[in-house]
C-alpha cells in the first residue's frame, strides 16, 4: 500500500531545505504526491502471498558467484586506464596517474548522511554519501571545487571504504550515494564486496557527472541499483567551452551512458515509504541564457528514455570556481530561465518531475508576479 499524503509531507520536513520550499504552498504537493504517482516495488497482490525480500543487486551477483570476476575485471582496467572517456592510458597499478590525478587507491573527501539529494534518496535518516576527490570532468563553475579539481581528501584502502558504507548503514542511511565514481569504480566494487560479506544491505547509487563510457557501465550490470548521472550540457561546443579539458564529446557520451542504465535499471522504483529501492534518476542544471539547453534535454529524455523516468531539474546553479570569467554563466539564473525549463518538461510530456523542483517552480512563478 502506498504511504498517505501527510506521512509523505512529513517526510519532506524532515529532508531540510525541502521544508522552507513546501512552506511556500502545499497545493503543489498535494497534487504532486497522490498515491497513484508514487511507484512502489510490490504490485497488488494475493494478501495471503508469501512477501519477496528485496535484496541489492550486487547481492545476487554474490550469490551466484559472479561479483569477484567483475571486480577482476575492473582492476584489470587500471593497468592500462580506460574508465572514462579520456582514456589516459596509464597503468595506474604502478602508480601512475592520468587526468583524475588519482592511482589505483581511493581519495575520500567526506562521508555523512545527506539530507540535500532527491527525496526519495533522502528519507528520514539521509542518503549515505561518501565523496570521492578528484574528477573526470572538471567544470570551469564546480561548487566542489576544492575535491573535484584539488584533490583535498585522504587516501583510503578498500577495506576502509567497506568500513564507511556499513558505518552509514549503521547510521540509518537508506543508501550508498557514491559521488564522482568513475575513476575509482575498481575501488567501489571491491569494497562494495567486503562490505556486503560483512551486512551491507543497502541500494547503491552511482552518482556521476554523466561522462561516462558506455563499456563501464555495462561493467556495472547487476551491481548498481540506482543509477544518478547528470546531464550537463547537449551541445558539444558549449561542453567543450566550459570544462577544464575541452570535454567536447560530453553530450554523446552522456547519452549513451545514460541510455545503457536506463536499460540497466528502468525507471524509478520506490517502497511504500517513497524511498528508493532501484531505478534512473536524471539531474539538470538549468544554467543562465539556456547554456545548458534544457528544452532540448526534456524532449531527449521524452523520446529516447521514457516520459516517466525521475528528473530533477535544478534551480541552483551559482557564480562558482572560475565561472566568472566567463560572461554568460557569470550570474544567476533568472525566475523566468527556471520556469521556461519547467515549462518545457511539462510540454515534452514528462510525468515523473523531482518534487522540490515543483516546489522550486512554484517559488519562482511567485517572483515573477
Amino acid at each position: 500500500m502506498a504511504m498517505n499524503r501527510n506521512n509523505f509531507i512529513k517526510n519532506i520536513f524532515l529532508a531540510g531545505s525541502a521544508g522552507l520550499m513546501a512552506l511556500s504552498g502545499f497545493s503543489w504537493l498535494l497534487k504532486a504526491c497522490t498515491p497513484k504517482d508514487i511507484v512502489t516495488d510490490e504490485p497488488d497482490k494475493d494478501p495471503e502471498e508469501e512477501p519477496i525480500s528485496w535484496q541489492p543487486a550486487y547481492a545476487k551477483l554474490e550469490a551466484e558467484g559472479k561479483l569477484t570476476e567483475r571486480i577482476e575485471k575492473a582492476y584489470s582496467i587500471f593497468e592500462d586506464c580506460a574508465l572514462c572517456p579520456r582514456q589516459c592510458g596509464e597503468n595506474r597499478l604502478a602508480g601512475e596517474t592520468g587526468f583524475c590525478q588519482t592511482t589505483d587507491t581511493a581519495v575520500v573527501f567526506s562521508r555523512q548522511p545527506h539530507f540535500g539529494e532527491e527525496v526519495p534518496l533522502v528519507g528520514s535518516y539521509g542518503s549515505g554519501t561518501i565523496f570521492f576527490s578528484n574528477c573526470n570532468l572538471r567544470c570551469v563553475f564546480c561548487q566542489n571545487y576544492p575535491l573535484a579539481h584539488h584533490g583535498r581528501g585522504n587516501k583510503v584502502s578498500d577495506e576502509e571504504i567497506a568500513e564507511m558504507m556499513l558505518d552509514l548503514q549503521r547510521k540509518g542511511c537508506h543508501n550508498i550515494n557514491l559521488v564522482t565514481p568513475t575513476h575509482v569504480m575498481p575501488n567501489i566494487l571491491s569494497a562494495t564486496r567486503i562490505a556486503h560479506k560483512n551486512g551491507l544491505d543497502l541500494p547503491l547509487c552511482y552518482n556521476t557527472s554523466g561522462y561516462e563510457r558506455k563499456e563501464i557501465i555495462e561493467l556495472l550490470d547487476g551491481i548498481v541499483d540506482i543509477y544518478l548521472p547528470d546531464m550537463k550540457f547537449m551541445d558539444a561546443k558549449k561542453a567543450e567551452k566550459y570544462n577544464m579539458a575541452e570535454a567536447g564529446d560530453y553530450p554523446q557520451r552522456a547519452k549513451e551512458a545514460i541510455q545503457e542504465m536506463h536499460r540497466q535499471v528502468g525507471k524509478l522504483v520506490t517502497d511504500d515509504n517513497y524511498i528508493a529501492k532501484s531505478g534512473l534518476m536524471i539531474r539538470h542544471l538549468v544554467m543562465p541564457n539556456r547554456v545548458s539547453n534544457p528544452k532540448e534535454f526534456v524532449y531527449w529524455v521524452a523520446e529516447n528514455l521514457s516520459k516517466d523516468t525521475y528528473v530533477n531539474i535544478m534551480s541552483q546553479y551559482r557564480v562558482a570556481f572560475e565561472a566568472f570569467e566567463y560572461d554568460k554563466i557569470a550570474r544567476a539564473i533568472t525566475s523566468e530561465e527556471f520556469v521556461e525549463a519547467m515549462e518545457w518538461a511539462k510540454e515534452a510530456g514528462l510525468t515523473n518531475l523531482d518534487e522540490r523542483s515543483l516546489g522550486h517552480l512554484e517559488i519562482h512563478r511567485q517572483r515573477m508576479d
